[in-house]
C-alpha cells in the first residue's frame, strides 16, 4: 500500500496491523495534513462481514466525542477498497513507554485517570471497547492521551441518553466460542463468555 493513493489520500507509511485492519500514516492532500487510514488487510477484504464490521468499528467511533479517544474523519472507498480516515496520533503508545522497571505511581495515575474518564465516556454512549491494552493507547508528543483501535467494540445498553442498536458498534471478530480480545488484558466476564459492561 505505500506510495498508494487512495482518493485524495497518498500513503506514505504503514503504522502497524491487527486482526480488523492494517493502519497508514497518509497525507490527506487536500487539507495539507497527516492522517492515520485503515484498511481491511489484502487478504481479507473480499470478505462481506468484515467489511459490514468496519463499518460498525466507524459508526461507534464516529459517536464518542472526546479528547482523549481518537477522532474518526470518515468511512470511504476508492479503487475497490473501503478505508476509515482517522486522526493521526504522533507519540509512543503505552506499551513503547512502559520501562522494564514500571512508572511512578503519580504518571500511573495520571494515564489511569485519564483513560478511566474516556472510557466512562464512550460507556455513556452505549460503547465497550473490549481490548484496551498498552498498544491501544498513545501517549503524544505533548504528553495527551489517546485511546486507538475500537475494532473490536461492543455496543451495550445505556441508563441515559439514546442507546446505539446493537449493530452500531463492532461485534466479535470471531465465532461464539471462540475468545476475542488480547487474553492478558481481557476483562474476566469477557473471558467468561459473559456480557461486558
Amino acid at each position: 500500500m505505500q506510495g498508494r493513493t487512495l482518493s485524495h489520500y497518498r500513503i506514505l507509511d504503514k503504522l502497524g496491523e491487527g486482526g480488523m485492519g492494517e493502519v497508514y500514516l497518509a497525507e490527506d492532500v487536500r487539507l495539507d495534513r497527516k492522517i492515520a487510514l485503515k484498511v481491511l488487510p489484502e487478504t481479507v477484504a473480499s470478505d462481506r462481514d468484515l467489511q459490514d464490521r468496519l463499518q460498525r468499528e466507524a459508526k461507534a467511533v464516529a459517536a464518542l466525542n472526546h479528547p482523549n479517544i481518537v477522532t474518526l474523519y470518515s468511512v470511504e472507498e476508492a479503487g475497490g477498497v473501503r478505508f476509515l480516515t482517522m486522526e493521526y496520533v504522533e507519540g509512543d503508545t503505552l506499551d513503547q513507554l512502559i520501562p522494564a522497571r514500571g512508572m511512578p505511581i503519580p504518571r500511573i495515575f495520571a494515564i489511569a485517570i485519564t483513560l478511566v474518564e474516556a472510557l466512562d465516556a464512550a460507556h455513556q454512549k452505549g460503547i465497550v471497547h473490549r481490548d484496551l491494552k498498552p498498544a491501544n493507547v498513545k501517549i503524544t508528543t505533548n504528553g495527551e492521551v489517546k485511546i486507538l483501535d475500537f475494532g473490536l467494540a461492543k455496543a451495550v445498553p445505556v441508563t441515559s441518553g439514546p442507546p446505539l442498536s446493537e449493530g452500531d458498534a463492532t461485534e466479535v471478530l470471531v465465532g461464539p466460542s471462540e475468545l476475542a480480545g488480547t487474553l492478558r488484558y481481557m476483562a474476566p466476564e469477557q473471558f467468561r463468555g459473559e456480557p461486558v459492561d
